[in-house]
Order: C-alpha cells, then sequence, then structure tokens
C-alpha cells in the first residue's frame, strides 16, 4: 500500500521542472554568499571553468533554515571565502544553477544541505544503477 505524504509530490515536481537529475556536476570553488532563506538557501559559489579560464557565478539551491539547523549549521558554518566543492544537479534552463544534497570542505567534511529533493534524485540514481547493473 502507498501512502501519500501532502506536499511530496509536488516538491519533487518542482524539483523535476527545475533540475535535471541525469545532469550531475561537480562544482568547485570559491564561496561568496550564503543565503539564509526560506523555501530554500542559496549558496553563491565562484567557480573557475577549467576549460575556459574565465571565472563564473553559480547559485545553489539547499533546504531551508530549519533543515540545515536539523543537520548542524549554523549562520557561521559557511564563512565567505570558504573553498567548497558540491556534487549539484543542474539547471534545465542551461543557466548556472543547481541543487545538491550535500557539501564538502577542503578539511573533507562533508554536510548535508537538507535538500530532500537533490538527495530524492541521489538516492533514485544510485537504485537505477544498481537495477542496471544485476540486470546485466
Amino acid at each position: 500500500m502507498t501512502v501519500a505524504r501532502p506536499g511530496a509530490a509536488s516538491a519533487q515536481r518542482s524539483f523535476d521542472a527545475e533540475f535535471d537529475s541525469t545532469r550531475q556536476i561537480k562544482l568547485q570553488g570559491q564561496m561568496i554568499l550564503f543565503e539564509w532563506t526560506n523555501p530554500r538557501s542559496w549558496i553563491h559559489i565562484d567557480v573557475l571553468d577549467s576549460r575556459t579560464g574565465k571565472h563564473g557565478h553559480w547559485k545553489v539551491e539547499g533546504g531551508p533554515p530549519s533543515a540545515l539547523l536539523r543537520h548542524g549549521w549554523t549562520k557561521s558554518t559557511l564563512p565567505g571565502g570558504t573553498v567548497i566543492t558540491v556534487m549539484a544537479f543542474r539547471a534545465r534552463d542551461g543557466s548556472n544553477r543547481a541543487s545538491a544534497a550535500s557539501i564538502s570542505f577542503p578539511d573533507g567534511r562533508q554536510m548535508s544541505l537538507g535538500n530532500a529533493s537533490a538527495e530524492a534524485a541521489i538516492a533514485a540514481a544510485a537504485q537505477s544503477r544498481k537495477i542496471r547493473a544485476t540486470a546485466c
């Protein structure tokens, strides 16, 4: 029996409409702004494109402040200038926007960004790879 959760379908549909769960990208750069806002947090990163040598401003979606707090975040967890790495899903419109589930710091720490939609996309991709591997 499947139990529907209020808002779950619309939250996932919103993610699928904005972000491509088949286009995961790795962004590494210097954090320039952290928007601790509802309904989503946003991390702005200055990323150097290794192919062109040009800097690009990326806006990475995280979860709401309440989710960040549950995962151990405070407003001072990510000071300006910190070099970070995120594995994220690129925006469908091709803009420099992405949605991420976690963040990695230079010292090796990883923290969840409290982004349930991105976490669900990662889990679905892992399940799909597992099914393909057992079918071969």
